[in-house]
């Protein structure tokens, strides 16, 4: 062993992928993800949502996204790392093209690998 520890995911690097959301980046976001990782939304057919598995999936899920509401923003509130695993708190606001303003506080669950995300599994709970 040469005494280097393997770090999966670090504060910094949690920072970095809430700066590629922030700047509505889809290509840094996808590029967030490991070429196996998954994206699990909170909406969907499955009672864990809707799974996006691989870059090209996830990439088909949020081009749209900022398509249809490009003032998508994320205001991260807080966030923790234990071993591979990271939280963080969010709140989501979005006006879709239909002139619905969205308002969301959620938190996303991840799991990292060297650095990238193998699985982004998303809550949310809707303000109304």
């Amino acid at each position: 062993m040469d005494g280097m520890v393997n770090v999966d995911v670090t504060l910094e690097r949690l920072h970095e992928i809430a700066d590629a959301f922030a700047r509505r980046d889809v290509d840094g976001i996808v590029n967030s993800f490991a070429e196996d990782g998954e994206f699990r939304n909170a909406k969907g057919p499955d009672f864990w949502g809707q799974s996006f598995k691989g870059k090209e999936a996830i990439r088909s899920y949020f081009t749209p996204l900022f398509a249809t509401a490009s003032d998508v923003a994320w205001k991260h509130t807080s966030e923790f790392i234990h071993g591979n695993r990271a939280v963080t708190e969010w709140h989501r606001t979005a006006t879709l093209a239909s002139g619905e303003r969205q308002s969301w506080l959620g938190c996303d669950l991840y799991t990292f690998r060297r650095g990238l995300i193998m699985m982004k599994d998303t809550y949310i709970k809707v303000v109304a």
